[in-house]
């Protein structure tokens, strides 16, 4: 296999970690990796924005590309309503209809969440299958690109994959998320002298995955001969307490102060009082299962 690649958000958290797997991948002949920002002296990048350019203008670049994938890594955690379509749901939208167009027979790998379920049964871990419910603007338009990939798949129009991936961790973790803004907090309490921190509260269940994990679930996805099934949840399958997870953070730092836990939680996560991944559907479909643990991947985080 001699693929050619092109990858959307891939100066990203996630992109990051892709683009690095498919370098060293060997069923990969060509990467092209795609950022809103010029990027001059790197010939394997290209500029296109997604969220501001049309489909008539992403037409050409596929073309001219001319890819076996097309891997969509591009997103918005946080931001009005309005940011969040655009770059979540919108963007969904102008793949779907420009490969149509321009590669009707390349597979297309977009990221969905495990935002798009909403609230879960306490220890049960969520299926593909169970209805989209999702409690905040994200989920919604997370559930929206994925229900377009559906459509698309179902029509039998594209040969299109959503990937549900859960809390992911590990190197270059962002501040979006709780681990990030812990890990922000304790360096920012380190360069203070301050004896703790202050965090929301800690009390949920999530199920984290590393980012490398997240990867090579993505490159699997997009150079599979046959992906069956069109939804796949991708995580560790095990629910951790955050308060569990910040500890080992907190240990990975070798911090020693305190850590206070607020009244408020974000909007997009404050129902969500447990939530784990099925993942028996990836392990049959693509032979995937994370190899990193819980420990190794936050000390990951921490030291960048």
């Amino acid at each position: 296999m001699n693929a050619t690649v092109l990858l959307f958000g891939a100066s990203g958290f996630i992109g990051r970690a892709v683009a690095d797997f498919l370098a060293h991948d060997a069923r990969v002949g060509t990467l092209v990796k795609v950022s809103r920002r010029q990027r001059p002296h790197e010939a394997d990048w290209v500029r296109h924005d997604l969220v501001e350019g049309h489909v008539d203008e992403l037409v050409p670049l596929l073309r001219r590309v001319g890819p076996d994938a097309v891997i969509n890594c591009a997103g918005r955690l946080s931001g009005d309503s309005v940011a969040l379509v655009e770059a979540n749901a919108l963007v969904t939208a102008r793949l779907v209809e420009a490969m149509k167009t321009a590669l009707p027979t390349a597979r297309l790998v977009v990221l969905g969440s495990a935002a798009e379920y909403g609230v879960v049964a306490p220890g049960r871990p969520v299926t593909e299958d169970a209805a989209g419910d999702p409690v905040s603007a994200y989920g919604v338009t997370r559930l929206v690109s994925t229900r377009l990939i559906e459509l698309a798949a179902g029509e039998g129009a594209l040969d299109a994959v959503a990937l549900r991936v859960f809390n992911p961790v590990g190197p270059g973790l962002p501040p979006e998320n709780l681990l990030g803004r812990a890990a922000q907090a304790i360096r920012a309490a380190f360069r203070s002298g301050a004896d703790h921190i202050t965090l929301g509260p800690l009390d949920a269940y999530r199920d984290f995955v590393d980012v490398r994990d997240v990867a090579a679930a993505i490159g699997a996805a997009a150079l599979a001969g046959h992906v069956p099934q069109p939804v796949l949840n991708v995580g560790s399958g095990t629910a951790v307490r955050v308060r569990d997870a910040v500890a080992l953070l907190v240990k990975a730092a070798g911090f020693v102060g305190q850590v206070h836990e607020s009244d408020g939680a974000p909007a997009r996560s404050r129902q969500v009082q447990w939530m784990a991944a099925d993942v028996h559907r990836i392990r049959d479909v693509l032979g995937w299962k994370p190899t990193h643990d819980l420990d190794t991947s936050i000390r990951a985080s921490w030291e960048g």
